[in-house]
């Protein structure tokens, strides 16, 4: 197994980053959002990667964190998650605020990954929320107010959509009030 890769980024694609290696390029898929999180190309990084081995191919995942990389796996063993899935809903959700939506089972927040339909979100809480009972603990004692931003725009009357679209936008660690203030004037506009 491939656990992680020093050396310089040598391109960047569609997805995909070549990272030289002592001479060597490792192709190595990763998310639009970790891509982003890397440094120039010629810059020296370390990406922590996961070698998926199929019959038809050997895919070398990468991830700029060792905590995505594991959540990564942890996902790949939920019944219907594939590396894509998996890559998306990493693409998504930092490793806290995914492990944060299953434990408070918001299949809603999960339904914002592409490809995740409500009753796959279900199926994802369904089968990882014994397996990241653990880690559960550590991030809800610092969890944010996603779950109750979502619910008092939804009472509301903002679409899903709509509520995507301003999330991002809010400050997570304010309080709850005025997560919904900035998140009404981000609806306004």
């Amino acid at each position: 197994m491939i656990g992680r890769l020093r050396g310089t980024v040598d391109d960047v694609g569609d997805g995909r980053i070549l990272l030289d290696v002592g001479g060597v390029g490792y192709e190595i898929v990763m998310s639009p959002k970790g891509i982003a999180a890397l440094p120039g190309r010629g810059e020296a990084v370390v990406v922590h990667t996961h070698l998926h081995v199929r019959d038809d191919a050997m895919v070398v995942f990468g991830f700029p964190t060792a905590g995505e990389r594991d959540l990564f796996r942890i996902l790949l063993g939920a019944s219907g998650v594939g590396p894509k899935v998996a890559m998306a809903i990493l693409g998504v959700f930092s490793p806290d605020a995914f492990i944060e939506a299953v434990a408070s089972e918001d299949a809603d927040a999960l339904t914002q990954v592409p490809g995740v339909g409500k009753r796959g979100a279900q199926k994802i809480i369904l089968d990882l929320k014994p397996k990241l009972a653990d880690l559960e603990a550590e991030v809800l004692e610092g969890a944010s107010t996603s779950a109750q931003l979502r619910e008092a725009l939804e009472g509301l009357g903002y679409t899903g959509a709509e509520i995507r679209r301003v999330t991002p936008t809010v400050d997570s660690s304010a309080p709850i009030a005025d997560q919904i203030r900035q998140a009404l004037r981000e609806l306004a506009r």
